[in-house]
């Protein structure tokens, strides 16, 4: 067990343990690859994420549990956390690895663009949230493996996309029931579906043409997906030996939810893609062979790509010292500095309280 790892209350990480085996079995599953060092700052990572994400999803009021969030997060960079299993346990991983700011800070605008109802014109935008609530991950993963590297950090930001858009394409018909939409609007016009027409398919799923438009753009997700999947592979040789099956792992296990999809018909309208538990055993094998041979295989010269538009803010965050004065790069701090101030002016609203015309 290294510094990072030590750092972490037992109690601590028995809690976040124990919420992860929960609250998200992909990745319950494929941290059992990885060395101790890694896997419980992982784990740490992922149950203030996961905290993050439940607190916004699961509460009526979606602006005060981000704004709630965000003061949560000043605390934990201050030193001082709020007394909670989840945040004790951040901090210590945001101290022992020097965590940049800029990642996590990235993930909680994604759940403020979620609070305000975002959606999204056309790919690129749909790909800038997916950074923020999924590559962000990614990088901060990179981070707790001591990874700084560019190209290995672009290729994870990759994988992050690539997942987040596999959850999307699972999760059409669910986002549906609760009125929310991420696919693009220029890709709902392209197969003459309205966003009304799509939050209203649940009442009639099984409608054969609303059918066909729903598998059409739930296959375009998919396909997009397993383009940044193959980018992404290209890059776990970079990562430590030792950490390379567990993120096989999650790769596999995540794009698994895509083939069982496809094998369904495309049809989130109807049913929500399950990976079962032999399935995931089959992979987690399949990723430990995979790991050893990326031991001798030559590099692939697809690492060197450049990341996405909509992830280079988080590679650079990374790849520089967390100390710079300025980590989210020339008109990063003024976006998110506006997207908390309509919130807060969201809130104020709500409350009936002055200063709220915003």
């Amino acid at each position: 067990m290294n510094a990072v790892a030590r750092a972490i209350a037992p109690a601590d990480l028995a809690a976040c343990r124990e919420a992860i085996r929960h609250g998200s079995l992909s990745f319950h599953a494929a941290s059992r690859l990885l060395p101790a060092r890694v896997r419980d700052p992982s784990l740490a990572l992922y149950a203030f994420c996961r905290l993050a994400d439940d607190a916004v999803d699961l509460r009526s009021d979606k602006t005060a549990a981000v704004l709630a969030l965000r003061d949560r997060l000043d605390l934990v960079y201050a030193g001082r956390p709020r007394n909670a299993p989840a945040d004790r346990a951040f901090a210590a991983v945001v101290e022992a690895c020097d965590m940049p700011r800029a990642l996590p800070e990235a993930l909680l605008e994604g759940l403020a663009w979620d609070a305000m109802e975002r959606r999204y014109d056309d790919l690129s935008g749909l790909r800038a949230y997916s950074a923020r609530v999924a590559a962000a991950v990614g990088a901060m993963m990179c981070v707790i493996m001591g990874v700084r590297d560019g190209h290995a950090l672009a290729r994870a930001c990759d994988m992050g996309v690539a997942m987040q858009l596999t959850n999307i394409a699972r999760d059409i018909g669910e986002d549906a029931r609760a009125g929310r939409i991420y696919l693009p609007r220029d890709w709902l016009a392209e197969v003459g579906l309205t966003e009304d027409a799509l939050l209203a398919a649940p009442e009639n799923p099984a409608e054969p043409g609303l059918t066909a438009q729903i598998r059409r753009l739930a296959t375009r997700l998919l396909d997009e997906a397993d383009t940044l999947y193959r980018r992404g592979s290209t890059g776990i040789p970079a990562l430590p030996a030792d950490c390379r099956p567990g993120m096989l792992a999650a790769r596999h296990i995540y794009a698994g939810i895509g083939t069982v999809l496809r094998r369904e018909g495309c049809r989130p309208m109807v049913m929500r893609a399950h990976t079962t538990k032999a399935a995931k055993i089959g992979w987690l094998a399949r990723s430990a062979a995979e790991a050893g041979a990326s031991l001798v295989l030559p590099r692939s010269p697809v690492i060197y790509a450049r990341p996405l538009p909509e992830t280079a803010f988080l590679v650079a965050a990374a790849a520089r010292p967390a100390v710079s004065a300025n980590p989210w790069g020339e008109g990063r701090a003024g976006a998110l500095i506006a997207v908390f101030a309509q919130l807060e002016a969201r809130d104020r609203a709500r409350r009936g309280l002055p200063g709220a015309g915003a």
